[in-house]
């Protein structure tokens, strides 16, 4: 299942920044698994300012181990992006560089993902797992927020632990965001594609050293790049309501001063007129979306080579 005529199946793609003390404590290890395994390595150094550049390059000695830099910091989606656009298996796995994930959920992921011949597994954490009741309630209302938008089975939406089909993550990663959102909306676009994406639970330990830059801001943009996937690729699922709310808020208001014979009401009419716009609108987007999706799945997915 490994490998096919001694051909690598399975690529660990890993983006770190700053994360030279947390490096130290696990990349040898993860190497060393995965050489058992006959996978390939891809460590993608974001711009690092510490001495994350020195310990990589200590570890890229060996073939199957591969080391790519970015001169300045592109974000956690763009140094993915630059990852995932190097793979040359069938199937990739991400894992972040905080050391907190088990090396051997790799191997049960992909089996997972062969045996359901999947284009997707997301490792589900514990849900209490690292995370205080802040993130939670974080995660919590993101995830409510995107099952009004599109239908969601996948309950640890930003795991930053997933397996790719390699082909469809090329194509895919042009069109998410560079920021932490990254890993929200590549899944939010195997599902809205109809790519079977599955869950299997993993295991994860606290981080040693070092310390998380997800904050406030970082929720923030999600939701709004979660709201761009969902006007991407059904755009009628927001433009409709709000149509239908303005026209029946309209009508509700402006039938009454009919009856009592008091003339049309000037706001009701607004409201209406508002409301036949956004469905308008929402026509027109629901073309453009079409058009720009088939454009999406045309592509090669090929990106530019890193800095």
């Amino acid at each position: 299942m490994n490998s096919i005529f001694g051909d690598p199946m399975l690529t660990v793609v890993i983006p770190v920044y700053n994360e030279g003390e947390t490096l130290a404590s696990f990349a040898p290890s993860l190497i060393e698994f995965c050489r058992t395994k006959g996978w390939m390595v891809i460590f993608v150094n974001d711009g690092s300012r510490d001495n994350t550049k020195q310990i990589l390059v200590q570890l890229s000695s060996s073939p199957d181990v591969h080391v790519l830099h970015h001169k300045i910091n592109r974000g956690y989606g763009g140094a993915l992006k630059t990852g995932i656009s190097h793979v040359t298996t069938p199937f990739l796995v991400t894992l972040d560089g905080d050391g907190q994930h088990n090396f051997e959920d790799v191997q049960t992921l992909f089996q997972f993902a062969i045996e359901n011949d999947a284009d997707m597994v997301v490792g589900k954490r514990d849900e209490w797992s690292g995370s205080n009741a802040y993130r939670q309630l974080g995660k919590f209302l993101i995830r409510s927020f995107t099952k009004i938008l599109m239908p969601l089975p996948i309950t640890d939406l930003n795991s930053g632990f997933k397996l790719y089909r390699t082909e469809l993550a090329k194509r895919y990663i042009t069109v998410c965001p560079d920021s932490m959102a990254f890993s929200d909306v590549i899944t939010l676009v195997f599902l809205s594609e109809r790519n079977l994406v599955l869950e299997h639970p993993i295991r994860t330990s606290p981080r040693r050293v070092g310390h998380s830059t997800i904050n406030t801001f970082t929720a923030f943009e999600t939701v709004i790049q979660v709201l761009n996937i969902a006007l991407m690729f059904n755009p009628l699922k927001i433009f409709l309501p709000i149509s239908a709310f303005c026209m029946l808020a309209g009508l509700g208001w402006g039938i009454p001063i009919v009856l009592l014979g008091r003339g049309v009401s000037v706001g009701a009419m607004l409201a209406i007129v508002t409301g036949l716009l956004f469905f308008v609108l929402g026509l027109i987007a629901s073309q453009l979306s079409a058009i720009r999706m088939e454009r999406l799945r045309d592509r090669s997915g090929t990106l530019p080579h890193p800095e």
